[in-house]
């Protein structure tokens, strides 16, 4: 068997863990339940519409201008029903429209293309053009603020996390003393991302936001956030506090946590929030929820403020900075390949992306590789949106559900295996299978399933240890006929003619 140059590049290397990471995401997938559900995540309604209009229009050879006005009627419905503010939808599809209706798309070889591109390009502007980062001192203060339930003290905690990966020493200064049991809910969520909390046995908010600080900064730490207390934008007396706060606490960053299902009402908190603190940036709480993605679409248009971070979950791992162009991507069912290779390296640790290329090279793939691989894409959150994140991918799967905690049973299969077998797969015969079967509270057929994907993956390691690139198997069902099952059925039907 021939293995791979030692001289491959990063690329390579990349698009390996890429693929090793897909396939076992394939098998999974393969040997899971389906079943029909409404969609559920932010922007999955305008999603499927906007791809359903511009499809049409991708299969014109030639545009004229009533084929792009029907378009445009559709895009303004779409992004109405997802709650999008009726000013920003009116400008986009002026601009859309202009530029669809322009020469340099009306006269191109592909105008359906061309008009798919555009609105991806509005989109992005939409959001915000490129990603906005955070500012930084030698002291770096991050003041949080907005409504009440907008999920601002998990959201600090989220922060906390993700600068403390990327090698920050931050710390958490409660300041939210309006909320019953607020400040242990910050101190129990320190805890889980290893950040200190600071709290002060007082009843001002400016008293506790400066004691704070101060033992922050003695404390050496280099980055502190602070909770404020959630307010509503027509409490004066609270939004008084909360300037009072800022001109204590001086800080590098104000960030507003708005939450993605206010819809609409989103850009008049954001105005309200803006007159009195001037904030810097939004954090978009609860995408992962059945919002319309309206703020989204909306906040940054209106106050000219980006969108820093989007929360996608529950867990406290699930924050991500916010970038225009690849959400733009999402939504019009391009898949996210930045994103995704970024959350598999986060996944695995270096020692385990050697060992992998390595093994990659080698063209093995045996359960325990598996199983490492399965636990590696566990860690990057939930498998639905990781396969809407493969371009194409996402379009192939519709409205099918995949239930993450029916993926344990593909697990229970390979924990029911002895060491031996899963390193060597080829000595599990009829008994053993059956052993499995029982061991895991599962079929035979179920786990020929697997077995099956499997041999498949370890074809697929062999094609990239040649310098192939090898696409994804055939999607099949439980109980669907294997491929080599049915070449073998179709030889046996041919010697039966003879």
């Amino acid at each position: 068997m021939f293995v791979a140059e030692a001289t491959d590049t990063a690329e390579d290397a990349a698009a390996r863990r890429f693929a090793a990471a897909r396939n076992a995401l394939t098998i999974a997938e393969r040997s899971t339940p389906r079943r029909r559900v409404p969609c559920a995540l932010v922007f999955d309604s305008l999603s499927d519409k906007l791809q359903h209009t511009l499809g049409d229009l991708r299969k014109r050879g030639r545009l004229d201008e009533e084929a792009i006005s029907r378009a445009m009627r559709e895009i303004r419905l779409a992004l109405l029903e997802a709650d999008v503010n009726f000013t920003v939808v009116r400008d986009f599809v002026a601009h859309v429209r202009d530029r669809a209706l322009g020469e340099e798309v009306l006269k191109s070889l592909t105008p359906g293309q061309q008009v798919v591109k555009v609105v991806h390009e509005e989109l992005t502007e939409l959001m915000g053009a490129g990603s906005s980062g955070l500012a930084f001192g030698k002291f770096t203060v991050i003041l949080l603020a907005g409504l009440q339930g907008s999920g601002k003290t998990t959201a600090a905690a989220k922060l906390a996390r993700h600068l403390k990966g990327e090698g920050k020493k931050p710390g958490l200064v409660a300041a939210d003393l309006q909320r019953p049991a607020a400040i242990d809910q910050l101190e129990q969520l320190g805890r889980q991302v290893g950040v200190p909390v600071y709290r002060t046995d007082t009843t001002d908010a400016v008293e506790a936001t400066r004691s704070g600080l101060e033992r922050a900064r003695a404390e050496g730490l280099d980055t502190v956030i602070v909770d404020t207390a959630g307010r509503l934008q027509i409490d004066a007396e609270l939004m008084d506090e909360l300037a009072r706060v800022r001109d204590t606490a001086k800080p590098h960053n104000v960030l507003l946590v708005v939450d993605a299902m206010t819809g609409q009402e989103a850009v008049n908190v954001a105005q309200a929030f803006d007159e009195r603190i001037a904030f810097d940036g939004v954090i978009l709480t609860k995408l992962d929820g059945d919002a319309r993605g309206g703020a989204a679409l909306s906040v940054k248009a209106i106050t000219g403020k980006p969108i820093k971070f989007a929360s996608t979950g529950e867990k406290l791992d699930a924050l991500e900075v916010f970038h225009p162009d690849r959400m733009a991507s999402r939504i019009l069912g391009m898949g996210d390949v930045l994103t995704l290779i970024e959350r598999a390296e986060a996944a695995v640790e270096a020692d385990e992306q050697e060992e992998m290329e390595k093994r990659l090279r080698q063209g093995h793939f045996t359960f325990d590789d598996f199983l490492r691989a399965y636990k590696m894409i566990r860690r990057m959150g939930p498998l639905q949106g990781i396969m809407k994140m493969i371009p194409g991918l996402g379009a192939q799967l519709g409205e099918v559900d995949i239930d993450d905690r029916q993926l344990a049973r593909v697990e229970a299969i390979v924990l029911s295996m002895t060491p031996q077998e899963r390193r060597s797969p080829v000595v599990i015969d009829g008994k053993r299978r059956l052993r499995i079967a029982r061991g895991s509270g599962t079929t035979v057929e179920q786990v020929n399933q697997l077995l099956e994907g499997r041999k498949q993956m370890e074809k697929m390691m062999k094609q990239l240890g040649r310098g192939k690139m090898p696409g994804l198997p055939n999607q099949q069902g439980p109980g669907a006929p294997s491929a080599t099952r049915k070449a073998s059925s179709k030889r046996k039907k041919r010697k039966a003619r003879r």
